[in-house]
């Protein structure tokens, strides 16, 4: 089922999340949900939150380094209660969000991330990320936190954003 996003700046995405305690069946439904949402909306990832919900899940799936770049199922990770336990230095790239639709900036992040989280199943299990998986893992986890990635703007950038989104709204009224 696809789930309908929530989008800035509707002040539950800085709702901060909740541990996820059990992984039955529903819990099951509602990571395949997720999925066919994020796909269907050209996500590479997705937090609980931002389909209202929120406990400390999101799933990624980053595009086949193929010329297509489809996202192959088997390269989805279902991200539970994720913890950082190591992070280095630092990289910028441009990001993008869901909830945060039509805009891009450049957000400086950890380069290299370890985190443990759990799977579907309550299974233990840990990451280590480098690149675009790791930012887009930051990007999801904080999320979880109740921030979007607008928020690490310097203050000149967050105001260029405001005034792009202000005449993004006009021009949707219309």
């Amino acid at each position: 089922m696809i789930l309908p996003i929530v989008t800035y700046p509707d002040k539950r995405l800085k709702t901060i999340s909740e541990p996820v305690t059990d992984f039955n069946e529903e819990l099951h439904t509602f990571l395949d949900d997720m999925y066919e949402t994020m796909i269907k909306t050209n996500g590479i990832g997705l937090a609980a939150i931002q389909v209202d919900r929120p406990i400390q899940v999101l799933i990624i799936n980053l595009p086949n380094d193929d010329e297509e770049g489809l996202q192959d199922k088997v390269n989805l990770l279902e991200i539970i209660n994720p913890k950082l336990t190591h992070s280095e230095g630092t990289t910028s790239y441009q990001e993008g969000c869901l909830s945060v639709p039509k805009f891009y900036e450049d957000v400086e992040r950890f380069e290299k991330i370890a985190i443990t989280y759990q799977d579907r199943h309550g299974n233990a299990c840990s990451l280590e990320a480098d690149e675009l998986l790791s930012i887009a893992v930051q990007h999801e986890m904080d999320h979880l936190q109740g921030k979007l990635f607008i928020e690490k703007l310097s203050y000149a950038r967050r105001k260029k954003f405001e005034k792009e989104y202000k005449k993004l709204l006009k021009e949707k009224k219309r």
